[in-house]
């Protein structure tokens, strides 16, 4: 019981984030000395919601995880790579940030969900853009791995807790989890990704270095269907 009450806490903490940053911003418009700078100010109210929504509808998404509602079919993970990066270039650009993307791949197909897996990749990269610079660019890679692909996200941030690493090499955090070490990080984002990730029947993992972290999730590729069954 202890446990879930954490993670609820967890959760209740990062979702309070954009709330009280919002309400700052939303003070700052009344003292904002232009037409430029409330324009500015507005549209960044508009994406921390958008933000924040995408991180509720995540949640109430994993009821129907349990649910077993979201169907596995072939999925172009490069396309869902892409999407993720175009989304979050303007952001990584707001922040003077990089994200570069690298693939090689060969199985252009996975099997999962598109849903499930452009949340993945999108929380993988937004926990990253806290922990790069021009300097040590986030990278997003995708490469085959043992007949699976590996879409691996690395940054440049403090050392990943023992605990936490633990955990996402056996596959999976069971629940939001707070990463001291890595005060920007959102726990809250990472167990989405490993839920999502889980009904995909595709375990993750993370990888430490001397300076910074790899997150990663192995997807399988698709049964070939037998035409003539």
């Amino acid at each position: 019981m202890t446990s879930e009450v954490d993670g609820v806490l967890v959760a209740a903490h990062e979702l309070k984030g954009p709330l009280a940053l919002l309400r700052q911003l939303a003070f700052s418009l009344e003292y904002a000395d232009s037409e430029r700078e409330r324009r500015e100010i507005g549209r960044e109210m508009i994406d921390i919601s958008e933000r924040a929504m995408k991180q509720i509808n995540d949640l109430t998404r994993l009821r129907s995880i349990e649910s077993g509602l979201f169907e596995i079919e072939p999925v172009a993970i490069r396309a869902v790579c892409n999407d993720v990066t175009s989304e979050l270039k303007d952001l990584f650009r707001a922040n003077h940030k990089n994200l570069e993307s690298d693939y090689h791949n060969r199985l252009r197909l996975v099997a999962g969900n598109r849903d499930l897996l452009h949340s993945v990749v999108y929380n993988f990269c937004l926990n990253a853009l806290h922990y790069s610079s021009q300097e040590t660019a986030s990278s997003l890679s995708v490469r085959d791995k043992n007949g699976r692909v590996r879409l691996e996200v690395r940054d440049y941030g403090p050392s990943l807790p023992a605990d936490v690493w633990r955990a996402m090499r056996q596959g999976y955090l069971e629940q939001p989890t707070s990463i001291a070490m890595r005060p920007g990080s959102s726990g809250l984002g990472l167990y989405i990704a490993s839920k999502f990730s889980k009904a995909m029947h595709a375990p993750v993992g993370a990888i430490r270095h001397r300076d910074g972290t790899s997150f990663y999730v192995e997807l399988p590729a698709p049964r070939q269907e037998n035409l003539f069954s």
